[in-house]
């Protein structure tokens, strides 16, 4: 792609891989966080994002017009033109409210007129209900919260695809949190590998050779060791992946397994040697990752991923909202109770393969009520799909997970969950108060209308003052988020 220099002082014209130069960046713009962050050679930098310190040439990556800035702006403008179901019903009952209102109108004016009464008096009355019955901010209370709301989420980076979602999430009474790179931080390190049979380095090259064709987290953690030790990776054929387990492959004219040990117990080949060290492990919040072929596990390798920041006080604040926290892992039992024991979190539910975690979430949702369920939209699209609202993190310069969740958060931030939250609760409350309020002020203007105590000005002028009221109260989700409290 095209290189071009940007300045300090200047703000990214399009997406791109920096080439020469490092710098500190505002990405407000497109993740809503309002801390710089540094970068050089090789990050990607989105555009919209502002350039605090040095220069540095960078290598654009996307058009203008298909950039990441772009189209979180199409995402937005499509989002709040998208109804939720409490619009599409005052809709409804519009159709059906604005006829009734004529017909009555006409009624008023005829039959009095039929029994010889004045013309021009009822005739001033069905002007006066026309008028007070209209049901304009009926019709605008909903729309305007649900534009405010969308719009005020979009800066601060979170991405909420069309007002029935923005709804689902003021009703949440379940968020269901993937483990690896949800609530961790999805960069696993090796920390142990261990050798039943052979050594050590034989261990590690054969899981990375099997390992490279992978994409997984776990996979490229044992590749990049292996780079890091020296070790060249096994070269194997037949790669195949087994979906939740682990994978397989071919060396040295035998078939090979690299996997969890649930993977291993089903081969038969779980023994009394590994399962101490494998127990071990795990009650230390380690993944254990085992190697063998179909006649012994010759070593294993225990990985390890760091919760993220803030994720603690995030959980906490859920609670306290009354929300029900579960952890959903593919992980081990033991490896998912010792990181959700660090997090505080009582509800675990371990070695789920995708579909399983599809079951988790439409039993929480028969159990408690509406779910989120929060992942890294991609791997745990299914989960996401099947859940109240699906919350992908972490999405920004990522289609496809913006593509799989019915919300996006641009940054790796657990607390714009509780934003989001927040958010939601505060546009359904602001929803209903105008509701509310509109029908009563339909209830209180229509009787005066019909009785004769009411001008055509007075209509007209409380009619005004009740639209506006209802925008304006609309207008007040872009201030700062409330409380997630139920």
């Amino acid at each position: 792609g095209d290189v071009f220099l940007v300045r300090p002082g200047e703000s990214v014209p399009t997406d791109g891989v920096i080439r020469s130069g490092d710098s500190s960046f505002d990405e407000s713009s497109v993740t809503g966080e309002s801390v710089p962050v540094d970068k050089g050679p090789g990050t990607k930098v989105f555009a919209g994002a502002f350039n605090r310190q040095g220069a540095v040439e960078i290598e654009a990556t996307a058009s203008f017009a298909d950039n990441t800035l772009a189209k979180i702006i199409h995402l937005v403008q499509e989002a709040q033109e998208q109804k939720g179901a409490t619009q599409q019903w005052i809709e409804r009952f519009g159709r059906r409210y604005s006829p009734a209102v004529l017909a009555t109108s006409l009624l008023l004016l005829l039959v009095p007129w039929l029994l010889g009464l004045s013309a021009a008096e009822w005739g001033i009355r069905a002007v006066v209900l026309l008028v007070a019955a209209a049901p304009c901010a009926l019709v605008m209370s909903t729309p305007v919260a649900m534009a405010a709301g969308i719009g005020s989420a979009g800066k601060r980076g979170i991405l909420i695809k069309g007002g029935a979602h923005l709804e689902h999430l003021g009703t949440i009474r379940v968020v269901a949190f993937d483990k690896t790179g949800t609530l961790t931080h999805g960069k696993p390190t090796v920390t142990d590998i261990r050798a039943f049979q052979g050594t050590e380095a034989e261990v590690l090259a054969v899981a990375a050779g099997l390992e490279h064709f992978s994409e997984h987290p776990l996979a490229r953690a044992i590749v990049n060791r292996a780079c890091e030790d020296g070790i060249s990776s096994a070269t194997v054929t037949g790669f195949a992946a087994l979906t939740g387990a682990g994978a397989k492959a071919v060396f040295q004219g035998m078939t090979w397994y690299v996997g969890s040990p649930s993977l291993f117990t089903d081969l038969g080949l779980m023994n009394g040697l590994v399962s101490p060290h494998v127990e071990q492990l795990q009650a230390q919040g380690k993944t254990v990752v085992l190697v063998g072929n179909p006649t012994v596990i010759c070593g294993l390798l225990a990985l390890q991923d760091q919760v993220r920041a803030g994720a603690r006080e995030t959980l906490t604040g859920l609670r306290n909202a009354g929300i029900h926290v579960v952890m959903l892992t593919g992980d081990n039992a033991r490896t998912g109770r010792a990181v959700a024991l660090t997090l505080g979190i009582e509800d675990v539910r371990a070695d789920l393969k995708p579909e399983d975690k599809v079951k988790a979430v439409k039993d929480l949702e028969t159990q408690y009520g509406p779910v989120l369920m929060v992942g890294d939209g991609v791997n745990d699209a299914p989960a996401l799909a099947a859940a109240t609202c699906g919350v992908a993190m972490g999405v920004a310069g990522s289609d496809a997970a913006i593509e799989a969740a019915d919300v996006a958060l641009m940054a790796e931030d657990l607390a714009k969950v509780e934003e989001a939250l927040s958010l939601g609760r505060r546009v359904r409350t602001i929803s209903r108060q105008n509701i509310t309020f509109s029908i009563l002020i339909l209830v209180i203007l229509i009787p005066a209308a019909v009785l004769g105590v009411l001008g055509v000005t007075a209509a007209v002028f409380t009619h005004e003052v009740s639209e506006l009221l209802a925008v304006a109260n609309g207008l007040r989700v872009r201030g700062s988020f409330a409380s997630p409290a139920l």
